[in-house]
């Protein structure tokens, strides 16, 4: 009855955030700038066809093969149709793995080796084989008049794509759809061999009809750092940035601010598909102008970045950060809190003074008002180490995101953008600065640790005391759990860097398994 209780209570706290969360933040924007993706553009250009359903999400997430490159060349070189109706018997050895539909397809290219289809040697063809950024670029450049071999050695196709404009999917070992939507509109743009643009060249070769239209307006390209991954570009590879100070007022940035960080604004947008256009808006600053948004933070650009790929606005007096789509934490500022941590929308999130390592005390009604935070991205800002950010169980199977292995949650009365109405209520819950977080007050229970590493829960067997907490955390690829033989306790599967934490109150010995590899995967815990 009590499991049932619960259950209910979290499918109501769940409703609660769903309504509530996302409405933090968009109060002082619009819908004034027209956001298009890429698999948008493509699909209305009839460059990408999708499947039986069109061009969804679901098709735009699955891996691309080489057979659907093959195709996507064929429709740029306007020899599709001919290919589909070919009835040469030629072909590749394997050319039964795929549909009847597309067997003249490969019949066709096996024919016509000067489209550059020669196969995977040995007569296959390999249709279902996954295709790699390099390989698509090839073909594209090839379709541009650019020849393999001759114009670039097939090791340099990055590069080479790269003085073209061809640099958006760079270093991607596996394609989705969405990423092939990517490089085929950011191709168009690119000049061929000719001296026109791809565009023109698919237009007069009525390959695209010729009422169509290059996409206006600005783009946010994705530009990569070694150190900070993956971040927002303008159309010309200008970096973007988040200010902190944003999260609690929104015209922060006046003046000499402005003129060192100059607004971004287009009222029309192009974003790659792997971007969501909901996340783009639009607020109208108190001067009157117009400034977008992304996930609620105003885009700036630095005065100091000269050329695309500078990225020297990054980690600027601790306020100013690199414009992401993965941010896991981000950081706002107030001038009585000092920073502290949000989500990636600029929401506030808090601690409670009462949680112990890997460990929530908050339960029931508690997670009504204090929703758990549960983390969509990967990256921190510089300066929050991202090895401080985790993910716990909590016992009813959910996750919740972790700073420095303490929990992190939400505040329900925290409405608009920069609310910090959590911030010392009942002298136990409080905003996260994470340059002086060490953890709670809470009394601390003796902690252990099983490190799941190679298969194994570690050699011999762990002694703890009565009311340790023993934290399993997964450091494999493959999932783990582990289950007591007796039924005293059951760590749900954990997925790599996963933590999982149990209290053993009674003495006695508790052997245990891994339930998938439960053969050879055994441990044993002592409690006296």
């Amino acid at each position: 009855m009590i499991s049932k209780r619960i259950g209910a209570l979290f499918i109501v706290m769940t409703l609660l955030a769903a309504l509530l969360l996302p409405a933090i933040g968009v109060s002082a924007e619009g819908q004034d700038a027209t956001v298009t993706t890429d698999a948008d553009t493509a699909a209305k250009l009839g460059l990408l066809l999708g499947d039986g359903d069109g061009v969804t999400a679901a098709y735009l997430g699955k891996k691309s093969t080489r057979l659907q490159a093959a195709i996507i060349s064929l429709r740029l070189q306007g020899q599709l149709e001919k290919a589909m109706a070919y009835t040469g018997k030629t072909t590749f050895s394997d050319a039964n793995k795929v549909g009847k539909a597309n067997q003249p397809v490969l019949a066709y290219l096996k024919n016509h080796p000067e489209l550059g289809w020669s196969g995977t040697g040995g007569g296959k063809f390999d249709p279902s084989a996954e295709i790699s950024s390099k390989q698509l670029y090839k073909v594209l450049l090839e379709v541009m008049g650019f020849k393999s071999g001759t114009d670039f050695a097939y090791a340099d196709t990055e590069t080479f794509a790269g003085t073209k404009g061809l640099m958006q999917i760079k270093g991607s070992a596996s394609l989705t759809n969405s990423l092939i939507a990517t490089a085929l509109i950011e191709a168009l743009s690119a000049d061929t061999a000719h001296g026109h643009t791809l565009f023109a060249m698919l237009q007069s070769e009525g390959v695209i009809a010729a009422s169509a239209s290059l996409p206006a307006g600005e783009r946010i390209g994705l530009g990569k750092d070694a150190k900070l991954g993956t971040y927002f570009t303008d159309k010309n590879g200008r970096t973007l940035y988040f200010f902190t100070k944003d999260a609690a007022d929104l015209n922060a940035c006046q003046g000499d601010c402005l003129k060192a960080w100059p607004i971004f604004y287009s009222d029309q947008l192009q974003i790659p598909s792997s971007l969501s256009a909901a996340d783009f808006s639009v607020m109208t600053r108190a001067d009157g102008t117009k400034q977008t948004t992304y996930k609620g933070w105003p885009l700036y650009y630095f005065v100091k970045d000269k050329a695309a790929g500078d990225v020297l606005g990054e980690g600027v007096g601790g306020v100013w950060f690199v414009a992401k789509s993965d941010y896991a934490v981000m950081l706002g500022t107030s001038p009585t809190l000092g920073n502290y941590l949000t989500d990636d929308h600029g929401r506030t999130l808090y601690y409670f003074d009462k949680d112990t390592p890997q460990t929530s005390a908050c339960e029931g009604n508690c997670l009504v008002n204090w929703p758990a935070y549960t983390a969509s991205g990967t990256s921190s800002p510089t300066g929050v180490a991202g090895s401080d950010l985790g993910v716990i169980t909590r016992t009813d199977g959910s996750k919740q995101s972790t700073y420095k292995g303490y929990p992190l949650y939400y505040f329900i009365q925290d409405k608009a953008h920069g609310d910090v109405k959590g911030q010392d209520v009942n002298h136990v819950w409080f905003v996260v600065d994470p340059a002086k977080f060490t953890g709670t007050t809470a009394p601390q229970a003796k902690t252990y640790h099983v490190d799941i590493k190679d298969y194994s829960f570690g050699t011999g067997p762990l002694t703890v005391e009565a009311g340790s907490h023993i934290v399993f955390t997964n450091y494999d690829d493959m999932q783990h759990n582990a289950v007591a033989v007796d039924g005293s306790f059951a760590v749900p599967l954990l997925a790599k860097g996963e933590s999982y934490t149990i209290t053993l109150n009674k003495a006695g010995t508790y052997d245990y398994y891994c339930e998938p590899h439960k053969k050879f995967m055994t441990g044993q815990i002592i409690v006296k």
